[in-house]
């Protein structure tokens, strides 16, 4: 998959170091890389689970994610389903399905903003695999591109998926990378091993405590371009957290700054001040995908769709030299800060 699996830039979360350190021999610590970024797992260690063998389990997960459901590889699942020119149904796996659900149901709970079809209006804009433009594309381009956009021509069946304009085109960069999150966690479950924490790229999901008891804490990243800065500290409980943000991958031209968050009621950049998003959710997949959609919304939208939808969330906008915070009702609810 691409450098940051999601069409959007995943905000890291910075770990603690104490967490980390190879100091700390409390819990066990794993790391690995996948999905063009880093995997890291800590858990606390149950009698009869060998880590090595561990590590290998979750490798080959991450391995099938990847073969399903990336873009870069042109062999996977979904690049093959790209390349299928018809409005034939089209075989995919509960898997792919799976996350295509999901990603049409935050799609329409989001008026349309998460819309995993525009790919290509990214890829136009210079922030996919292809070179950057060496100017903003015209009005007419990017309207004759957005014809063949639209999760309405995204047609899922049980065993099979079809598109209702052959040219359509599927990106799930900003929901799988969740998805890999979720199935990390099955795994460790499985092995009924529930005091983790697991980071892919910046999304993360946990469960339980820490060896010693204490809550893990996470922090979320400063949203600011020079420098990596913590802006907040938090527990999230049994969650998964996402957060996405436009301040380090956009471009400039003649004086205007062009975010990689595309959206696709305009075709275009957002423009707004809403500079960072925060999701917490049960699913880190939902987490994953709601934190492009709110990101794309904007401040005012994005927080009465939280409160009317029951979503833990934390918005940062910018509003001149400061940055302001928002929470939802749900996040102040679910969430300690320290």
């Amino acid at each position: 998959m691409r450098t940051s699996i999601r069409a959007t830039f995943c905000v890291f979360f910075i770990l603690f170091l104490s967490q980390c350190s190879p100091e700390n021999q409390s819990e066990i610590y794993l790391s690995g890389p996948t999905m063009g970024t880093i995997y890291n797992i800590k858990y606390v260690p149950n009698d009869g689970v060998e880590a090595d063998i561990l590590q290998k389990e979750i490798y080959a997960v991450l391995l099938d994610v990847n073969k399903l459901m990336s873009t870069y590889m042109p062999d996977s699942e979904l690049s093959r389903f790209n390349q299928w020119q018809s409005s034939e149904p089209f075989p995919l796996s509960e898997e792919t399905l799976l996350v295509m659900r999901e990603a049409k149901r935050l799609g329409k709970l989001s008026g349309g903003l998460l819309d995993v079809t525009i790919g290509p209006l990214v890829n136009l804009w210079g922030f996919g695999p292809q070179a950057r433009p060496e100017k903003a594309p015209s009005k007419d381009v990017v309207a004759e591109l957005s014809t063949h956009i639209g999760l309405d021509k995204l047609i899922l069946d049980k065993n099979s998926a079809s598109k209702a304009d052959p040219r359509l085109y599927v990106d799930l960069s900003t929901i799988a990378k969740g998805y890999g999150v979720d199935r990390v966690a099955q795994v460790l479950e499985e092995q009924q091993i529930t005091n983790y924490l697991v980071e892919i790229g910046g999304e993360m999901r946990l469960s339980g405590k820490k060896l010693s008891g204490a809550e893990w804490r996470i922090a979320i990243e400063k949203p600011v371009t020079q420098e990596r800065a913590v802006e907040r500290i938090i527990s999230v409980g049994n969650n998964g957290i996402a957060t996405s943000g436009d301040y380090r991958n956009y471009f400039e031209e003649d004086g205007v700054r062009y975010s990689h968050l595309i959206d696709p009621l305009t075709g275009s950049p957002i423009t707004h001040n809403l500079v960072s998003v925060t999701v917490v959710s049960a699913s880190c997949m939902t987490a994953d995908g709601l934190a492009t959609a709110l990101s794309i919304m904007g401040k005012d939208k994005a927080l009465s769709l939280a409160i009317e939808n029951q979503l833990a969330v934390l918005l940062i906008t910018k509003e001149g030299n400061e940055f302001k915070e928002y929470t939802s009702p749900m996040f102040d609810q679910i969430v300690t800060v320290y």
